[in-house]
Parts: C-alpha cells; sequence; structure tokens
C-alpha cells in the first residue's frame, strides 16, 4: 500500500532514500527548501535561528519565451495500480511548461508543491523555516504563446526523487521553445495529488514501470494536440495549449533511472524521435535496441561501467557520450545550484557540500544543463545547425567526448 500523510514514514528510510547514488538514482534536492509555511510564500521562521529565511533561487533561463506551467493530475482506466487498493487505477501528476505569453498577471510556480515539501523536510530533518522555496521560470496558468505547434520533450525522474529535480533544464527549453511534460511516477516518487494526500517513495519500480507511464503520459499528450482535456478532474487547461503542441516531434530525457527508462521509451516507442540519458546505469531486463539519436551525459555511468558498456553497441543511429569533469551523480540536477546556496544554512563544510555536488563549479554546471541538451533536441527535433554536438568546446573544456 502506498504511503499516505496518514502513515509516519520513518527518517531513517527517508534519509535512505534520499542520500542513495548509484543505480537507485535518489535525489539530494529532496531535503533543500523551506518548510509548507514557506513554500506557500510566508516569511515566518528562521534560518536555524540566525535570522529571516533564505530565499532560495534558481538560475534564469536564457530563451526569449515567457514560459507558463499547469499541473494536471493524470489516469490510466486501462490499468490498475495493485499499490493504490482494489478498484484503484494508476493515477500520476504532471506539470506542463510551455512558452507562454501575458504572463504578469500569473504567479510564478513554486519549484514543488507545499505538501509535498512538508512531508520531505519532516522526514529528513531539515529545521522548518531556514529557506524559502525557490520560485520558477513558470508561470501558473498563463496563455500560450502563438505562433503554430512546438516539439515536445518528455522528462523522466530518477528512483525516489520527485518532477521537479531537473527544472533548470526544463524551463530552458521551455523558454526556448518547447512543450516539456514532467510526471512523478506514483510509488516511487513524493507527490502531491490535488486532494491534498501526499504521497511517499515506497516502492522500487523498474525501468520498465518508469517508461510504461511515459508512454501513457505521450498519449495523454496526444489528446492535448486533439483539442481534448487530459486532466482526470477537467482542470481548466490554459488558453491556446492544445494548439501549440505537436505530438509528431517527440523528444524524451531521463535522470539515474529515468535515463535507463528513456533509453527503453526511445528504442521500443516509435513516437520518440531523439533520447537523452543523463547520467543513466542501463540496468535492463531486456536491453533495447535504438536506432534514433541518442545523447549519454556521464558522470558516474561512463562506458568504464560494465552496464553501461553492453549498452552502447545497442545504439544504432547518431549517438554521443558526453563526459564531464568533476561530476558526482546529481551534477546534472538542480542540486548543483540549490545545495551550494543550503550549505552554509545547514553548516556544511566545504568538503561536506563537495561530497554531494563534486568538483565541478556550480555556475559551469548549470552553463553545461543549459547548452546541451538544448542543442541536442535543437538538432533532432528542429533540425536546426550548431556544432556544440560536434566535437569538444572551448566554451566548455569540463566535456569530453567519450564515444
Amino acid at each position: 500500500m502506498i504511503t499516505t500523510e496518514r502513515h509516519v514514514l520513518t527518517r531513517r528510510r527517508m534519509l535512505g532514500a534520499a542520500l542513495a547514488a548509484g543505480a537507485a538514482g535518489a535525489a539530494l534536492p529532496l531535503g533543500l527548501a523551506g518548510s509548507a509555511r514557506a513554500a506557500a510564500g510566508s516569511s515566518a521562521g528562521s534560518s536555524a535561528g540566525t535570522g529571516a529565511p533564505v530565499r532560495l533561487t534558481l538560475p534564469a533561463p536564457t530563451g526569449r519565451h515567457q514560459v507558463g506551467i499547469v499541473t494536471l493530475r493524470l489516469e490510466d482506466t486501462s490499468r490498475p495500480d495493485p499499490a493504490g487498493g482494489p478498484g484503484s487505477h494508476r493515477s500520476l501528476m504532471a506539470s506542463v511548461w510551455y512558452p507562454a505569453r501575458d504572463t504578469g498577471a500569473y504567479p510564478a510556480a513554486p519549484w514543488m508543491s507545499a505538501g509535498a515539501l512538508a512531508k520531505l523536510l519532516d522526514a529528513v530533518g531539515v529545521p522548518a523555516g531556514v529557506a524559502l522555496v525557490p520560485l520558477t521560470a513558470g508561470h501558473e496558468g498563463a496563455p500560450a504563446q502563438r505562433g503554430g505547434r512546438r516539439p515536445v520533450v518528455l522528462y523522466c525522474h530518477g528512483a525516489h526523487s520527485h518532477r521537479a529535480d531537473h527544472t533548470v533544464i526544463v524551463q530552458q527549453l521551455a523558454s526556448h521553445g518547447y512543450v516539456v511534460v514532467t510526471v512523478d511516477h506514483t510509488g516511487d516518487a513524493l507527490t502531491e495529488f490535488p486532494d491534498g494526500t501526499v504521497l511517499t517513495p515506497n516502492r522500487g519500480m523498474s525501468p520498465a514501470d518508469f517508461a510504461y507511464d511515459m508512454g501513457f503520459v505521450l498519449d495523454r499528450i496526444e489528446d492535448l494536440a486533439a483539442g481534448r482535456n487530459p486532466d482526470a478532474d477537467g482542470k481548466p487547461l490554459p488558453e491556446g495549449l492544445g494548439a501549440i503542441v505537436d505530438p509528431c516531434r517527440v523528444g524524451a530525457f531521463g535522470w539515474s533511472k529515468g535515463g535507463s527508462a528513456t533509453a527503453l521509451l526511445t528504442g521500443n516507442d516509435a513516437r520518440v524521435r531523439a533520447g537523452l540519458s543523463i547520467d543513466g546505469p542501463m540496468i535492463f531486463q531486456t536491453t533495447p535496441d535504438v536506432d534514433r539519436p541518442f545523447l549519454m551525459l556521464t558522470a558516474v555511468y561512463t562506458p568504464a561501467a560494465p552496464e553501461v558498456a553492453a549498452f552502447w553497441p545497442h545504439l544504432h543511429g547518431w549517438r554521443r557520450d558526453l563526459h564531464t569533469a568533476g561530476a558526482v551523480h546529481t551534477s546534472y540536477s538542480d542540486s548543483q545550484c540549490l545545495l551550494p546556496q543550503v550549505a552554509p544554512l545547514a553548516g556544511w563544510s566545504e568538503a561536506e557540500l563537495r561530497g554531494r555536488i563534486g568538483t565541478l563549479d556550480p555556475a559551469r554546471a548549470v552553463a553545461i544543463q543549459q547548452a546541451y541538451p538544448l542543442a541536442f533536441f535543437d538538432r533532432h527535433l528542429r533540425h536546426r545547425g550548431g556544432h556544440l554536438l560536434d566535437a569538444p568546446s572551448r566554451e566548455f573544456p569540463e566535456v569530453t567526448f567519450e564515444g
């Protein structure tokens, strides 16, 4: 049975999930930001008793488009969810990020919902009021930008993580004209539903389970493009959103286990034209053959890892493996920009911080996150020029071509 807010999540269990690296791919950013009141915008509380809480920040995206966001509940009525009890169907929370217009009257969306954040902070023992949750570049419910259909990119998180974990990349793509869809994999994610129920990670799901979810989400994107509302509760959609979705130009990316799931999705679903794995361990029950463009950004799971080496020959189309010096497993996530802001508030030493984010300079990590995924999807979904993926770049000397 899925753990809900009516059940006690032990600190030991959640810490184990949040701090685990490697194949599980749990996400350190889960323990970053402020309390439920802070997430809702309250200035109450203090920074570990030393003063007012600090508002954490995310780097601004570089694209010319304003960004909108809408959160949806998607229900797969064709598939029972054993973890949900008798008669239940699989229900997923998703966010759609998109190029928007006239955003001034629409509030900036928080990095994570208040209920999910409060449950997380209580589990990992971070003092309430230390920091306020970051605000994103996305404006809730803003009307979609006019001007034709836009390519779609799906995002798949790692184990015991959440759909906000790579917001730096997500809002960067949206600011450059992409529709980006992020999803929480219920049962292996920290997620909050519209009725206020907070679910915490309580079971390990396979990359194939994640890939199945993503295929279902892609079905709902096709509904959206056809003028149907995919929200299970009939939530009103932002003006013009369906008209800008192009279901014929779809890419996908994921981190850790989500990277492995992206490989499965790209290999097995012909609708996905290009896939990007961010430090995926590439552990499968059945290794997929991928005949479409596939990029790997690696830190721990380099071609020297046996599973990655075994996967590489199964890439039959355009392929690259790019490794960043000084990176650790979380270096391509929001951890790289958020954890350095948390460190002085939590009293971490420099060694403790580097143990969490590696030796890669945070500003350089953000620049890499913003540049390489965009270049990849621009090349393979928009057929735009650019040579960043052709050879090592003087602009990014940390990035080496491993394959």
